[in-house]
């Protein structure tokens, strides 16, 4: 199963040319989700030849424009292509009443179901679920109510070894086993151990996605561990004063991060249009953290499946 991000944009408040307003596309397995959506962002979706009908869930972080002013246009073009599927939409108190407002005054009635979920910015919180992932909220240090996400996948199934499989077993048994249950008898005496029977599952993949916010050492129990990061670093760490500012993050600070969470990758993003080449904010973040990439436009980012580590 994929499990891959795509970048449709890396830039902070004022774009560039080649440097778009903050979105991103996660596809785990046949769905896709899409984490922020900047100004221009369906304009990405076609770059990039990215579906927008196949988006299930959009997750807007907070209420600066550079993070949600090309929903609309988004929203109103699945409209006009004639979506009928349902999508689900997460984002910060006052969205609704934007998006409400623009509709109203424009005569647009969208032809699906458009089911929003107003987030609590402040606290770290399961907001979406499937059989396959679950999403929750993480709280962020912005000059307006931010979150950050954490999408990580479900335990996995067992590999059954099937030359040990007794024969008498049923398929509700072969499914526990593949679920971690021991099979027992009617009187509870253990039949077959799981571990017998069993290989370990194939370990669950996890993305997190911190947004605008101050360098936040309190998120690490959050992101202990994960496989990819996306770590806001919109200053180089000469300008930390100015960071903190504004609420922001300096590369080093990102990469301490990540190096302190114990991450595999980070990705570093939303940088400032003072930077036209970038590569000092990459050299800066890698001495702290060398499995560092920028997460600049087109680049794809996947999550390969393994073993469990040892």
């Amino acid at each position: 199963m994929d499990f891959e991000l795509r970048i449709l944009g890396s830039s902070s408040a004022t774009p560039l040319a080649n440097r778009h307003h903050t979105a991103q596309v996660l596809t785990i397995g046949n769905q896709l989700h899409l984490i922020d959506c900047g100004e221009g962002t369906q304009m990405q979706l076609m770059q990039y030849k990215i579906k927008h009908q196949r988006i299930c869930n959009i997750y807007i972080s907070h209420l600066h424009g550079d993070h949600y002013f090309g929903l609309a246009g988004l929203l109103s073009t699945m409209h006009l292509q004639g979506r009928l599927s349902p999508l689900h939409l997460f984002g910060p108190p006052g969205l609704s009443e934007i998006l409400s407002l623009q509709f109203k005054y424009s005569g647009t009635n969208l032809s699906y179901k458009l089911i929003f979920h107003e987030l609590d910015t402040g606290c770290y919180k399961k907001i979406y679920e499937d059989k396959q992932i679950t999403v929750h909220t993480i709280p962020m240090e912005h000059r307006v109510p931010t979150c950050g996400f954490i999408f990580r996948e479900k335990q996995k199934p067992r590999p059954l070894i099937k030359e040990r499989l007794p024969s008498y077993l049923t398929p509700p048994q072969l499914v526990r086993l593949k679920w971690g249950e021991d099979i027992m008898d009617e009187q509870g005496n253990l039949l077959l151990a799981n571990k017998e029977v069993t290989l370990e599952p194939k370990r669950s993949r996890s993305y997190a996605y911190c947004s605008d916010s101050k360098y936040k050492p309190d998120l690490l129990p959050y992101l202990r561990h994960v496989d990819l990061l996306y770590h806001e670093a919109t200053f180089t760490h000469d300008l930390a004063e100015r960071a903190s500012q504004t609420f922001h993050s300096t590369t080093k600070q990102a990469a301490q991060m990540a190096a302190s969470a114990e991450v595999k990758q980070l990705l570093l993003g939303h940088f400032s249009a003072r930077y036209k080449d970038l590569t000092p904010l990459l050299n800066e973040a890698r001495e702290v953290f060398p499995r560092t990439e920028l997460a600049i436009e087109g680049s794809i980012f996947s999550v390969q499946e393994r073993l469990p580590e040892l």
